[in-house]
């Protein structure tokens, strides 16, 4: 018999009340409860904790407090990583986020989803899909990213875009729903 954790991690419904899962999100609500009362000027303690929480962090990767997501573990930050205070990242699957990235804050990233029929929906399962993000990419204010959705390398989301299909390479894009604005030039 498979898990619920083994059906989450495979985007498989699966019973989010399921005791397992439940002790994982307690574990994370602690470990951001104790993140977010830390001051500004711990960076050991800081560094620790994320270390702790998320599944792998690069050098020099910060968060800002307060910050909030379901497991942490999903959650995978690449080097020189920066995420501004207020975001939150639903992380049933992996989120991968490259080097070098700027989020914005209180972005949200989704990976978790429901579905669509009320009936099904009524039934309390829910699944996901992963989020990727690219190296060298710059999330403004108050996005949103989607569940299942891959944003390119050096590519800039707008303030306030919620991202609900891929973002290509090198590209601006901003609105509801997030549509290429414009194509950025290396010299940018």
């Amino acid at each position: 018999m498979t898990s619920e954790k083994a059906k989450m991690l495979n985007g498989d419904p699966y019973d989010a009340m399921n005791s397992e899962l439940a002790a994982e999100r307690e574990r994370a609500r602690d470990l951001t409860a104790r993140y977010n009362r830390t001051a500004a000027d711990d960076g050991e303690t800081r560094r620790e904790l994320l270390s702790e929480l998320f599944g792998s962090v690069g050098e020099d990767a910060a968060v800002e407090p307060p910050f909030r997501c379901d497991y942490g573990y999903n959650v995978h930050v690449g080097d020189d990583f920066y995420a501004n205070f207020d975001c939150v990242f639903l992380d049933v699957r992996r989120i991968e986020i490259g080097r070098n990235c700027l989020i914005g804050p209180g972005t949200h990233i989704y990976t978790a989803t429901h579905p669509t029929d009320a009936a099904e929906r009524s039934e309390g399962l829910e699944s996901g899909e992963p989020v990727t993000i690219g190296d060298d990419v710059w999330i403004g204010g108050r996005a949103v990213l989607t569940p299942g959705v891959s944003v390119g390398d050096g590519s800039v989301i707008a303030a306030g875009a919620v991202v609900v299909e891929d973002v290509p390479a090198g590209v601006a894009v901003g609105g509801n729903p997030a549509t290429v604005v414009r194509e950025l030039d290396d010299e940018e």
